[in-house]
């Protein structure tokens, strides 16, 4: 079975990078449309210059949006600790970078610890 063509609410990729930011704001979730209209930031704008013209650009910017610009792209994102690298797919237009890098790790409980139960009370600790 042959992959489907991706298309986001109808535009296939290559029509959705060949429009301007406002038209894409229409077709994004109001949320999204609403950061495109106030207008991007400096910082913003520098990201989005420097998404266009290398690979790989690091950033700590976890409230950008992916736009059809960027698919394709690495960019290495702020995890609070490192730099978390992303390759963004299509399916990730209209979402924040902060939503594929996760800031806190998933807590992992191991066994417990000598004293903590009565049963471990009696060992001997040497």
């Amino acid at each position: 079975m042959a992959k489907e063509k991706f298309s986001y609410r109808g535009k296939t990729l290559d029509e959705l990078k060949a429009m301007s930011l406002n038209e894409i704001a229409e077709l994004l979730p109001s949320r999204a449309r609403r950061n495109i209209k106030r207008g991007f930031s400096e910082k913003h704008q520098k990201l989005r210059e420097q998404i266009k013209i290398k690979n790989n650009v690091k950033t700590h910017l976890r409230d950008m949006l992916v736009l059809p610009e960027m698919i394709g792209k690495t960019v290495r994102i702020h995890d609070g600790h490192k730099f978390e690298p992303v390759v963004f797919k299509e399916e990730a237009i209209g979402h924040l970078f902060g939503e594929f890098v996760l800031t806190r790790k998933k807590l992992k409980h191991n066994k417990p610890g000598v004293g903590a139960t009565k049963s471990t009370a009696n060992i001997s600790l040497k």
